[in-house]
């Protein structure tokens, strides 16, 4: 679909939207080899050819990856019709943590997976769809790791049986046919009315890790995921993000392409 120029070089990471504007009134934009100096110019980047004085030819958006420290009562989706703060928000109120690896805007990234509403942890964002997709699939054993504080005090029987798989409950409270994988279960910390789990899980069902607990008796109370395959959530604080690093994106990739 055509979309104004500014925003197109922007999102190749060129500049700034404002700087890209600047661009154009020079005269330094040209769309198929003529120059364009009009703001409201469109162009198509699978047909146009848009040349930058200084820059060249600007590719197509380039492919982003980033982590982000996503806190309990924020949605994990691009918007939202209840109105209340999503990913996306979180986005737009912060500048990335460490060293940004381009100039421009951030193209349209999406979530890898998702936090339900009352998680909090680790969350991958990216706009490489075919590793997004390699990453959730359960053939390819990407591990996420969660700590999960639940009520009560579980009994061995009842952490061997998550470490088994457990057959979740439906909305009616009948279980499923097919049981969750073979999970990484350890006690991390115990007080009189609660306990600290480590929960490693290898794919993705919905609210997985709440629904793994009501089974066996005790509720979440809390859950924060910590890792997800290679990437840890630390050193992030709260509802700050950073870019992943080279090494970190090619991890997740050699990951995924031997299983």
């Amino acid at each position: 679909m055509p979309e104004r120029l500014q925003k197109l070089i922007a999102q190749a990471g060129i500049a700034s939207r404002r700087a890209s504007e600047q661009f154009i009134i020079d005269g330094r934009v040209k769309v198929n080899g003529k120059i364009v100096r009009e703001l409201g110019s469109k162009a198509d980047l699978s047909q146009d050819t848009i040349e930058v004085v200084g820059y060249g030819t600007i590719a197509k958006q380039p492919l982003v990856y980033l982590a982000m420290h996503k806190p309990i009562h924020v949605v994990t989706t691009l918007d939202d019709p209840l109105k209340r703060q999503t990913v996306h928000d979180l986005l737009n109120l912060s500048r990335a943590q460490g060293k940004r690896q381009y100039e421009g805007e951030l193209p349209r990234i999406f979530p890898v997976g998702r936090l339900d509403y009352e998680s909090e942890g680790l969350l991958l964002m990216t706009n490489d769809g075919d590793l997004c997709d390699r990453m959730l699939k359960p053939k390819f054993h990407v591990p996420k790791t969660y700590q999960v504080k639940v009520k009560g005090r579980p009994i061995e029987k009842a952490i061997e049986r998550l470490r088994r798989g457990v057959r979740l409950l439906d909305k009616q409270g009948r279980p499923g046919r097919r049981p969750t994988r073979p999970a990484e279960v350890q006690v991390t910390k115990r007080s009189p009315a609660n306990t600290w789990l480590e929960i490693t899980i290898f794919e993705g069902r919905n609210r997985q890790i709440r629904r793994m607990c009501d089974v066996i008796g005790h509720m979440a109370i809390r859950i924060v995921r910590t890792d997800f395959g290679p990437i840890p959530l630390d050193p992030l604080p709260p509802s700050a993000w950073r870019f992943l690093t080279k090494p970190e994106v090619n991890q997740l990739k050699t990951w995924t392409a031997s299983a």
